[in-house]
């Protein structure tokens, strides 16, 4: 185990270091809380998502046990410079990510619940504290998107979680087959943001454009010498299809002819190259993950355009149009995730195309009909979330604090 640990180790950046100095500090520190917190008798539940935001399901979960279960003492994480930190300081109690009190936190929390697989205060330590077993595994995944990739990350031998929260019936049947998790470390319970997919005011002027992201355009991996990539994004084909695709003349007739607004939003990982993207129309907004909210833009847009992105099935669960636009299939499989359940093009409860011209087609066909989904579609989506109510965050908290119970029984 040792060598496997010193393995683990050659991936520690000069950050961490300031991370295993507070480590080793806390360790003294979070026994004299335990104590405190024995005494007192309190439970604490540590939540968060990436360290910057609040917008997904931690923050709906957290919200949940402030407004609804007050007896459990909950802290959420968060970057103290953070646009959201205000946001949520306003609901409940925060810890600074990544500082000591977060580690004691960490230390003496009953859970540790996030949407983010790093949702530690450091994501390289606690992989070793974790995963080798060093400490018990308190972590609750509640994911901030439906897996529908075979997402070796997230097997059971990389992450030891001790509850994964599914989003979906096909998401929970394959997570448990292929994922390697104990039978009771799986559930389906629904994603916590889908209590607000409801009463919603949509605009039926707004398209939403959320292409996914490629790994290999931001960071070293091998598909990044695979594919022969020369570091420079404007030459990625990433670049090139979604540029041109929001400067083509065809989409720009359509949305200016017809009065439609566009929001072109990448994914959060690609959002470091917005400004190499240019627009010719007053219609069209690149959007920056610090001016909107992607759950405010999922509820009030009419339709979605994107390439692989799950978020498309948040969409679904509200019945509102998607258009899969794919032009790079065989390296995203490549370079990226490799297929798992989900079938884009026969069962994804929209359109799928690989030419922009056919993104188009569709988007003027679903503008004919209102954007409304048809009756195929619907059914697939029903048969896809069986569970379909705004009581998630209800059902995850009393599964949480059921593992207690099954634990005591034991």
């Amino acid at each position: 185990m040792i060598k496997k640990i010193l393995h683990e180790l050659r991936y520690i950046k000069w950050k961490d270091i300031y991370q295993i100095v507070l480590f080793i500090i806390s360790i003294p520190l979070s026994l004299i809380y335990k104590i405190i917190v024995s005494i007192s008798g309190k439970e604490i539940w540590l939540i968060c998502e990436d360290e910057n935001e609040a917008r997904d399901n931690g923050y709906c979960f957290f919200k949940y046990l402030n407004e609804n279960q007050k007896p459990i003492v909950s802290y959420y994480a968060i970057n103290y410079k953070s646009k959201d930190y205000e946001k949520v300081k306003k609901i409940g109690k925060t810890v600074k990510y990544g500082s000591l009190k977060h580690w004691i936190l960490y230390f003496n929390c009953k859970y540790n619940i996030s949407t983010q697989k790093a949702g530690k205060p450091n994501a390289a330590i606690c992989y070793v504290l974790e995963v080798y077993n060093i400490i018990k595994s308190k972590f609750i995944f509640l994911q901030h998107g439906i897996t529908i990739n075979k997402a070796e990350w997230l097997f059971y031998k990389n992450t030891k979680m001790r509850l994964f929260i599914c989003g979906a019936k096909p998401e929970y049947d394959y997570v448990k087959k292929y994922f390697g998790y104990p039978n009771e470390n799986v559930k389906y319970l629904g994603f916590c943001r889908f209590d607000n997919l409801y009463n919603l005011n949509i605009n039926k002027k707004q398209i939403l454009i959320m292409p996914s992201w490629r790994e290999w355009l931001t960071r070293k991996t091998d598909a990044y010498y695979q594919f022969n990539y020369d570091g420079i994004f404007e030459h990625s084909d990433y670049y090139k299809y979604w540029n041109n695709f929001i400067n083509s003349k065809e989409l720009l007739d359509f949305i200016e002819k017809n009065n439609l607004k566009v929001i072109f939003y990448p994914h959060r990982n690609m959002q470091n190259f917005l400004a190499s993207f240019k627009v010719n129309s007053k219609n069209i907004k690149i959007a920056s993950w610090k001016e909107y909210d992607i759950q405010e833009l999922l509820k009030e847009s009419a339709i979605m355009i994107t390439d692989y992105s799950s978020v498309s099935l948040d969409f679904a669960y509200m019945y509102k149009p998607i258009i899969y636009y794919q032009f790079d299939i065989e390296q995203f499989r490549k370079g990226q995730y490799a297929s798992g359940y989900f079938d884009y093009k026969n069962s994804g409860f929209g359109d799928f195309a690989t030419d922009y011209k056919k993104v188009i087609n569709f988007l003027e066909d679903s503008y004919k009909n209102n954007f409304e989904i048809d009756k195929k579609n619907k059914e697939q989506i029903d048969k896809f979330f069986s569970i379909h109510d705004n009581k998630n965050c209800e059902r995850i908290y009393k599964e949480i604090k059921n593992i207690s119970v099954r634990r005591n029984i034991k």
